[in-house]
């Protein structure tokens, strides 16, 4: 029913600018006030006796749905802020929204004001329209799906049900004021829940005008909050997390959350999806869904991958080209070349005893056999999440949601920066728009930024790289000079001293480097003007993932794919800028770096991620609460204690997204040169869950809810980092490994039948006379007068025709290893696009249960009509037209069943 008489299809923002020019006591301010005198004056209540720890209005029935608040700070702006704050909150009124201010008195510091907002049920039912909200219609009554005969095994896993599932099922149809008799309304007060009360509310927040400047009309909470004429808008928490509230009327959901699923202690149990969902909204759900899924996805390829260590660790005795290495009559022979120019000195094979054995444990077979897992593993997870996707749309009243309906709602800002209009095709509405220059300018502006940032990440890299290049000359020389060095020598190599070094001051460079960017890609997204949400987030999730995606990869590619691959042969080595000697591998080869750098970037990553994400809000909010500690808590208002806490922010889903899919990155990219990636991912991911609820329930102010119906552009960019795992993988395996020149060796080189691989680390290390070494480049010291040296190649002896050139095994093992990629990608190609072809997105009892229940609520929606209708019939005097407008109705009943 309209109860003031308005238009169905008007807005109350669109009736407060069609009255901007009213008096601010015009029909609809009478409207408030009058129903304002029907309840308890403020005098009539004792605050002194009534507890501040309340999430309604002084009169213990409006329910607070949003909170404003705004420090008295006297300075040369606070006129023109005064200003905005009177207008902006006289449209608020007018837009029906009703509104109570707490005096500076009242706070804690004495300077802050809170204005308390009340969406009252005219203000709900119109914006809940607008907003396409889904309301209940009748309660669902189809059967639930057989349950798993396994579930009783799940038992000390499973939450109470009341717990998972706090709301009944309902059918439910998008809210339409003009047939409010239809929906299940037993009280108006708690029809609509608190997140859909504070979505509507925020709408109204953004969209609200508060008067012209420079000539351009000013609208929304965000360019107030800008401009610091209001300090926060949130809306409240529901009670304390540590207990509950004291008033009856509340629901005591954020203490729940916190129970029984932002507490450690709780890691083993599920997450309770539902009860997110309608505390935070289904943005928030879908991300944690989703994070729980990724979780549990892991613990498989995390088992598979510790079996795959574990033979290595069990083999290890018996890799044969370690065996070698340690042997004093092969390794302890075989004299090396210098591992730089001059200062260095010759060096025997067997001191890399340790580091060859330890890199068998990630450099055997089973390393091809978990690339090629993992490349099945990455699908399989795909695929069951989208089908788990599909689930939770059903379950969530998200079918019907799409996307395109968010493109109807443009951003504040894109409707304030824009001032031309034009005729949308769609709504054959008037609309503001960029226009098609400014947007080029925009976009050569963003572009050359962020191809400037990447540029920047590259030359940090090459930096590192030079940093590599010049200490590891003067780590070789130290490490095989120095005396007290000798104890740790077999442990650490000059190449592994290297690479831990150059991996520390690499992350640190990343972090340095992310910091900055974070606050350049903000800004030239909002220079950009997108003209929605959903196209600003994506925007901004391009930006910072290639970004990202640079920053952290660049070393791994950089160790994986280049190190060691151009360093010539001794006496023609190659040099970067002329001066720096490029870096050799290990004579076991370059696998155990890679693994080295994925470690510590990997994990100093995700120890980082945690300190900034719980301890850095527990340490600010601790801070900000020291007064209030000291004050009896029923006056230690609800509005406050939530001002007290972090901002969670418009992006903050966003960083959690971005962290997520890095780490993604890291177990299916480079995991062939680390099997442990996903239990140490699985480790992370059992903390960052609990992590996250815990900080999002105790140490953050409860985000506006808002809606979603996926992950969004971050399904494709997991898309594409499958297939570009599987060609990584495939080349760390060829050309990182040492694994395709054994198996060459095994069946074409063996000397030994009976053993195989024995000869095979003196069949890869090459001759080298000394005296062919240049001038300036021969090492100063040869006390033991060394006539040849090895190194780490396939090239042709001294004294042989083609001395120094390679030889054919070289080629030999070269065409295996394309051989190899080639047929690796294309097994596990077919294979997981057959495997994608196999499972459908959406699984047939779910497809088949939307159809039903489309079915039953379009039976009574016709139903509803058919007697609104015949009661129209009753009541009219003239009913022939009537009559046929039953007639058809009826019929629409009819062919909606046969259908």
């Amino acid at each position: 029913m309209n109860r003031l008489g308005r238009k169905d299809n008007e807005t109350l923002i669109e009736m407060s600018l069609a009255t901007d020019g009213e008096d601010s006591n015009g029909p609809l301010c009478e409207t408030i006030s009058n129903t304002e005198s029907e309840l308890p004056s403020n005098s009539e209540i004792n605050k002194r006796h009534q507890s501040k720890d309340s999430v309604f209005f002084r009169d213990g029935v409006r329910r607070i749905d949003f909170v404003l608040s705004y420090l008295d700070d006297p300075n040369k702006e606070e006129e023109k802020k005064v200003d905005r704050r009177r207008e902006f909150e006289k449209n608020l009124q007018k837009a029906g929204l009703e509104l109570e201010t707490e005096d500076k008195k009242e706070s804690e510091d004495g300077k802050t004001y809170f204005v308390k907002i009340h969406a009252p049920w005219e203000v709900l039912i119109t914006y809940a329209e607008v907003l396409n909200i889904k309301a209940p219609i009748k309660e669902n009554d189809i059967p639930p799906t057989v349950e798993n005969p396994l579930d009783c095994m799940l038992g000390p896993f499973r939450l109470p049900e009341k717990v998972m599932h706090p709301e009944p099922d309902y059918f439910t149809a998008p809210f339409s004021k003009s047939r409010q008799e239809l929906y299940l309304i037993d009280n108006e007060n708690t029809f609509f829940s608190p997140s859909r009360r504070n979505r509507i509310v925020y709408y109204i927040l953004t969209r609200c005008p508060y008067g012209t400047e420079e000539g351009k009309k000013k609208f929304g909470i965000k360019r107030l909050l800008n401009n610091g004429t209001y300090t926060a808008a949130y809306p409240l928490h529901d009670c304390q997390y540590w207990k509950k509230a004291n008033d009856p009327n509340c629901d005591n959901e954020r203490y729940t959350l916190y129970m029984e699923w932002a507490r450690f202690l709780r890691f083993y149990k599920e997450q309770p999806l539902d009860l997110i969902r309608k505390y935070y909204g289904e943005k928030i759900g879908i991300y944690f869904a989703w994070l729980g899924f990724y979780t549990e996805m892991l613990f498989f390829a995390a088992v598979v991958g510790l079996i795959c260590f574990l033979y290595g660790l069990f083999t290890m005795d018996e890799n044969m080209s370690s065996t070698e290495i340690c042997a004093a009559a092969i390794g302890g022979e075989i004299i090396m070349c210098p591992l730089c120019d001059e200062k260095c000195e010759y060096w025997k094979l067997n001191t890399t005893c340790e580091s060859s054995k330890y890199s068998h444990l990630f450099d055997n077979v089973a390393t091809l056999f978990f690339a090629i897992f993992m490349g099945i593993w990455v699908t399989l997870f795909l695929e069951f999440w989208k089908r788990r996707q599909a689930r939770l749309k059903y379950e969530w009243d998200l079918v019907d949601f799409e996307e395109e309906q968010q493109q109807l709602q443009l951003r504040p800002e894109y409707e304030a920066k824009c001032t031309r209009k034009k005729k949308n095709p769609v709504t054959q509405e008037m609309e503001p728009y960029l226009p098609l220059t400014s947007q080029a300018v925009r976009f050569c502006i963003s572009g050359t930024t962020v191809l400037f940032w990447i540029s920047l990440i590259i030359a940090s890299m090459i930096a590192v790289i030079v940093y590599r290049l010049a200490v590891y000359a003067a780590f070789a020389s130290i490490m095989e000079n120095t005396q007290t060095l000798q104890p740790i020598s077999g442990l650490l190599t000059p190449q592994l001293a290297t690479s831990v070094t150059a991996s520390c001051l690499n992350f640190v460079i990343i972090m340095i480097l992310n910091f900055l960017y974070e606050k350049i890609a903000v800004w030239i997204t909002d220079m950009e003007i997108p003209r929605t949400h959903l196209e600003y987030e994506n925007r901004l999730t391009m930006k910072m993932f290639l970004f990202q995606f640079v920053n952290y990869y660049s070393s791994c590619f950089y160790v994986a794919f280049f190190k060691g691959k151009f360093v010539g042969y001794p006496g023609t080595y190659t040099y970067m800028f002329s001066r720096w000697r490029n870096e050799e591998c290990d004579p076991a080869g370059c696998l155990i770096e890679l693994t080295t750098q994925l470690t510590i970037v990997m994990a100093g990553k995700q120890i980082w991620g945690n300190i900034q994400e719980a301890i850095v809000p527990w340490i600010w909010n601790w801070w900000g609460r020291r007064k209030a500690r000291c004050n009896p808590e029923n006056l230690y208002s609800r509005w406050e204690q939530d001002h007290d806490l972090q901002s969670f922010g418009a992006l903050g889903l966003f960083y959690e997204y971005l962290e997520m899919v890095i780490q993604f990155g890291f177990i299916t990219l480079f995991v062939a040169s680390f099997p442990l990636a996903p239990l140490l991912a699985l480790m992370n991911n059992i903390l960052e869950i609990r992590v996250d609820s815990w900080k999002l329930t105790t140490q953050f102010r409860r985000p506006v809810a808002a809606k979603a119906h996926s992950i969004g552009v971050w399904q494709e960019i997991l898309n594409g980092m499958a297939i570009l795992s599987v060609v990584t993988n495939a080349f760390i395996v060829a050309f990182t490994s040492d694994m395709i020149p054994r198996l060459v060796y095994y069946y074409a080189y063996f000397t030994n039948e009976d053993s195989p691989m024995s000869g095979y680390i003196n069949n890869s290390l090459s001759v080298f006379q000394v005296s062919d070494f240049l001038e300036g480049k021969r090492p100063e010291n040869n006390p033991e007068n060394f006539l040849t040296c090895r190194y780490r190649d396939y090239r042709y002896p001294p004294g042989h025709e083609k001395k120094y050139l390679h030889t054919m095994q070289f080629w030999h093992i070269l065409a295996a290893k394309m051989a190899f990629i080639i047929i690796m990608e294309h097994i596990v190609f077919i294979v997981k696009f057959f495997v994608a072809w196999m499972i459908p997105d959406v699984p047939s009892e779910v497809k088949a249960r939307i159809k039903r229940e489309k079915f039953l609520t379009q039976k009574i929606l016709h139903e509803y009509e058919l007697n609104k209708l015949k009661q129209k019939l009753c009541e009219c005097k003239t009913y022939e037209n009537m009559e046929k407008e039953v007639i058809a109705t009826e019929g629409k009943v009819e062919l909606s069943q046969a259908m």
